[in-house]
């Protein structure tokens, strides 16, 4: 399994990639568990390429490839600790992807001397991160573009 994807830091250059991916994911992964309109809604945050352009910069943004070379997933992670994002195409899930992914996360944070994570996590991602080790410590109802989604804030406290 290992040997079929790769992790890599993003680039500018994948700022499309990675739109187009979170997009579908949201759009078609997580209708499973929330309506039409909070997918569409949802999906639609990812709209403005210059916000992701501008997350590449500023968090530990790493993707996953696959052996052609094309984004299967990614995540990102702020400089204090704030898990943003975690979506791996709709056409690789349950490869292990993701695991690989929150590990490397979980690697950088604890060499960068971050010591708990954060994320808002979907009904979907839930159960991914609880079991990671990640707690729920609050339902919550938050805005995604205009409508207001279900989520989770979750957190886990690392140890090196």
């Amino acid at each position: 399994m290992e040997a079929d994807f790769k992790i890599r830091t993003a680039r500018q250059s994948d700022a499309v990639a990675l739109k187009d991916l979170f997009q579908n994911t949201v759009l078609v992964i997580n209708r499973r568990d929330y309506s039409q309109a909070e997918v569409e809604d949802w999906a639609s945050c990812g709209d403005n390429l210059s916000e992701i352009e501008e997350m590449i910069n500023t968090h530990y943004f790493i993707v996953a490839v696959n052996q052609q070379s094309e984004i299967v997933g990614f995540s990102s992670i702020t400089p204090k600790g704030y898990l943003h994002s975690m979506f791996v195409h709709q056409d690789f899930q349950g490869k292990g992807i993701a695991t690989m992914l929150l590990e490397e996360i979980e690697r950088y944070a604890i060499i960068t001397g971050i010591m708990r994570i954060t994320s808002e996590v979907s009904l979907t991602a839930r159960p991914f991160f609880e079991k990671r080790g990640y707690i729920v410590e609050e339902e919550q109802k938050r805005k995604a573009n205009q409508l207001s989604l279900t989520n989770f804030w979750m957190a886990k406290k690392l140890t090196d």
